[in-house]
């Protein structure tokens, strides 16, 4: 969200002590992987590009909860060898700045596992939502190059509603979720268009509004816990995937 972080600068002095740290949570919780699975790669650590903005990168929570680092963890629990992911990802992005960063970084290797959320910024800033189809298919198509064209290891995951947290709060939220709704029905719509494994957390972000320690401190992103409930969803479509080639 353009100049998103002056905003909760303000919230999060406003908020004070208020806001509820993680560090008491146990992240990283054993996947429910079927035994007796395991990567049938060469044998080197399983690489991983994660794509997006802020919900990538974990704004407001140490890189170690942020969701692509903790499902690296969760595969190597599961005895998957895991490199630490490559992340391409800054908070407030819109697809464009993604794809315009990725050309910028101009990263020639191919990867064993790909995620992309992007889109929210889209939506904060009121964007075209038909120009977010076109910039998004074309982010997916990116997604795929980088996996080597193996759609089973591109996995899209649905834009949060940022609209329940603290910061959503006096802002109408029935017409945020209504606009979520919309962008995320395109990146499935995509997503299935594509062939690519997709994973709809829209209505873990949502049980926010009831649990305040879904939500960082600063009022706005997920916490570690519900990055790691993520990850639940999450990991086990990506080991199942790990075994086709």
């Amino acid at each position: 969200m353009r100049n998103l972080s002056l905003t909760l600068l303000i919230i999060t002095a406003l908020m004070g002590c208020s806001g509820k740290n993680m560090d008491d949570v146990q992240y990283g919780s054993v996947p429910t992987i079927v035994p007796g699975t395991t990567f049938t790669g060469d044998g080197s650590a399983v690489s991983y590009l994660a794509l997006g903005d802020s919900y990538t990168i974990g704004e407001s929570v140490p890189a170690a909860q942020s969701f692509p680092y903790q499902l690296s963890a969760a595969l190597n629990k599961a005895n998957y060898k895991a490199a630490q992911p490559v992340i391409i990802a800054r908070t407030g992005w819109t697809t464009d700045e993604l794809i315009n960063e990725i050309k910028a970084q101009n990263i020639t290797r191919k990867f064993d596992i790909v995620t992309l959320l992007i889109g929210v910024n889209n939506q904060y800033r009121n964007y075209n939502i038909n120009t977010y189809r076109t910039e998004f298919v074309q982010l997916l198509n990116t997604a795929l190059i980088y996996a080597n064209g193996n759609k089973k290891r591109v996995f899209v995951i649905s834009i949060p509603d940022w609209g329940v947290t603290p910061f959503g709060q006096g802002r109408d939220r029935t017409q945020i979720a209504k606009e979520i709704n919309a962008y995320n029905a395109i990146n499935k719509e995509e997503s299935d268009k594509a062939g690519v494994s997709y994973t709809n957390i829209t209505p873990i972000s949502r049980q926010a509004i009831a649990d305040p320690t879904l939500v960082a401190s600063d009022g706005l992103h997920p916490s570690g816990r519900m990055y790691m409930l993520w990850v639940d969803m999450l990991v086990n479509e990506v080991a199942k995937n790990l075994q086709v080639k």
